[in-house]
């Protein structure tokens, strides 16, 4: 790989990077931060301070290093020959959750690295109602925006009021819910932005109702869902008019193998890591169930999962 890839001879990459007071790693290990627990390294895995030390880290670092955001990989497929450039993680800079106001205008500010489910937990505590279904998605609030998360008939698009970012060359911006273009498991914001927070609406409710509500959603979780195993969540997005877990389901695929990477049986659109599976068996086997539903139903299912990185191929050649 070439310098303008952003991976320099010789491994060299961290003694360009900007000084900054959150920490820089090279050759970061990511398999063990991915629920999968498969992938290469990170060429260079940076940890910001807070969201102006990730500001002026990017409008230092030269622009032709690429640079890759993950949070807890909760639905992150990581390629066996690793990430080039700077892989950037948000940490507990970006973990504060606030609650304010009362009555129509509750609302709730998270950091892009809390988790969904600490959210969920700090709106219930506040008499916050209408975060619940946050509980039942794996990520964090960065990754909900980036996606529009949603789970259990709803979705992130109900809730929000505004998110902030910082773009690739140091940048601060502010985006409206309107501005945000939230489309199914979809958001229009540029793809060079990196999320840091967002607030949420909500609206009074009683905390022992919502506990209820969130527990129902952890039941139904832990009885569809293969919650125990090294998975990624779900693999494909529902087409329109469709489940993909019927149409896998249809096609035959369900238990379906490559080695160690398996189509769960509890919920066939989920991927399984029994053992010793590898990034380019559970990507092989979610293209192999992706050509057998469309060739018994025409309908060619997309990757919800995100798939970074190189193969290993290529990861050993740089």
């Amino acid at each position: 790989m070439s310098p303008a890839d952003g991976h320099l001879p010789n491994g060299h990459l961290i003694e360009r990077m900007p000084a900054v007071r959150g920490r820089l790693t090279a050759d970061a290990s990511l398999a063990p931060v991915t629920w999968f627990r498969v992938g290469g390294p990170a060429e260079v895995m940076f940890r910001p301070a807070d969201a102006d030390d990730l500001a002026d880290f990017l409008a230092a670092l030269p622009a032709e290093v690429p640079v890759t955001v993950i949070g807890v990989a909760s639905n992150l497929l990581v390629r066996d020959g690793g990430v080039p450039g700077v892989t950037i993680r948000l940490g507990r800079g970006f973990t504060d959750i606030t609650a304010a106001g009362t009555g129509d205008g509750m609302t709730l500010t998270a950091g892009a690295a809390a988790l969904d489910l600490n959210v969920a937990m700090v709106a219930r505590d506040a008499g916050i109602a209408g975060l619940e279904f946050l509980s039942g998605i794996p990520g964090t609030i960065g990754g909900a925006l980036r996606m529009n998360g949603g789970a259990y008939g709803r979705e992130l698009a109900d809730v929000l009021v505004s998110a902030t970012a910082v773009t690739r060359d140091g940048r601060r911006l502010e985006f409206s819910h309107a501005g945000m273009g939230f489309t199914y498991r979809h958001s229009a914001a540029p793809e060079d932005c990196i999320f840091t927070g967002a607030v949420l609406r909500g609206e009074p409710g009683n905390p022992l109702e919502i506990a209820r509500r969130m527990a129902e959603i952890s039941d139904k979780r832990a009885d569809s869902q293969p919650v125990r195993s090294r998975t990624g969540g779900s693999t494909f997005k529902n087409p329109e008019g469709h489940k993909a877990w019927e149409l896998i389901d249809r096609a035959g695929c369900r238990g379906l193998s490559i080695g160690d990477a398996q189509v769960s049986e509890k919920h066939c659109n989920f991927l399984i890591n029994n053992g010793t599976a590898t990034a380019a068996q559970l990507e092989a086997l979610g293209e192999e169930v992706r050509r057998r539903v469309f060739e018994t139903s025409g309908v060619m299912l997309d990757w919800e999962i995100k798939r970074i990185g190189v193969p290993a191929a290529e990861g050993a050649a740089q």
